[in-house]
């Protein structure tokens, strides 16, 4: 039996949380997160100083995920992209930031 045939390839340790976020492995640290170290230029071990809850093997195997599922991670980020703008532009829309630290001012004088 050769090497060869001894290995095996994991899957990759991304998880979707009850809200549909992907995650890496057991920690609260969001794919996008580490995707977008990457993509800025962090190498692994500088993402692992970033995020110290991951393991560096993990963060090994987002990244070879990233590069063999590239189109998809892509879309999957403008997806997130596109969410987060619709979400903020709702938030402002029901709380808009215009005239804050006003309101803000004319409600801690308001308190007894």
């Amino acid at each position: 039996m050769t090497l060869l045939n001894t290995l095996t390839a994991h899957p990759a340790p991304i998880r979707q949380d009850e809200d549909g976020v992907l995650r890496i492995g057991d920690t609260r640290v969001q794919f996008e997160s580490v995707v977008g170290a990457f993509k800025d230029g962090s190498a692994a071990e500088e993402i692992l100083l970033k995020y110290p809850s991951l393991d560096l093997t993990d963060i090994y195997a987002v990244i070879t995920y990233y590069l063999w599922h590239r189109n998809e991670v892509e879309a999957y980020l403008s997806e997130c992209l596109i969410r987060t703008e619709q979400v903020q532009q709702e938030n402002e829309s029901r709380f808009p930031p215009d005239g804050i630290r006003d309101r803000l001012e004319a409600h801690r004088e308001k308190r007894p």
